[in-house]
């Protein structure tokens, strides 16, 4: 036996048997701990590769050769793993990337009254003590499809990442996915 310390609260149960605590204090609340990370290529349903151009302001999917792959500047991606203390929405995930010798992270502002994919200089934060703008929820892209993913944005509930056809690019952004059931191959990413 350890001489540990172990918190016990008192509870009580209310209607239909829902379970309270009389005191809350030095309960845990919603929060985003650092797991663990895995080094990637991001992979769209056409097989392009997610490539981030800070200089131009333009993150894309992009036909790569070999030769620039190996190279990989913008296109090994970070992609960090955090623990919950609300496993049911996903597992979340932040992702940054390397370009030349900087570090940029991924994370959505509100842009004229419309959600937008930005990569930002600076590094995933360690913890993050709540709601967060570069958390997505990596969710499988279909049942049965268990190595492709889509990537549910924290902050607003039904919104993925995905790719849109603009002036010859595929650019990445945040899309709504209209009805559940629905599938959409602009959202899926494999890695």
């Amino acid at each position: 036996m350890n001489d540990e310390e172990i918190l016990v609260c008192a509870v009580q149960l209310g209607e239909n048997f829902c379970l309270y605590f009389a005191d809350d204090d030095g309960l845990e609340c919603d929060a985003f701990s650092k797991e663990k990370i895995l080094h990637r290529v991001l992979r769209n349903v056409n097989s392009q590769l997610l490539v981030v151009r800070p200089d131009l302001n333009i993150a894309a999917f992009e036909d790569v050769t070999d030769q620039e792959m190996k190279c990989g500047n913008g296109m090994h991606f970070s992609i960090h793993y955090y623990k919950t203390t609300t496993p049911s929405a996903g597992m979340p995930v932040a992702f940054s990337v390397q370009v030349e010798d900087k570090s940029y992270y991924m994370c959505c502002e509100k842009e004229c009254g419309k959600t937008i994919v930005q990569f930002k200089e600076g590094e995933v934060p360690k913890d993050i003590p709540g709601e967060s703008n570069v958390i997505f929820f990596k969710k499988t892209f279909t049942s049965c499809s268990s190595r492709a993913f889509k990537f549910e944005y924290s902050l607003e509930q039904g919104m993925f990442l995905a790719f849109e056809e603009e002036g010859g690019l595929r650019k990445l952004i945040l899309k709504k996915l209209s009805s559940k059931d629905e599938v959409d191959e602009t959202m899926k990413i494999t890695f």
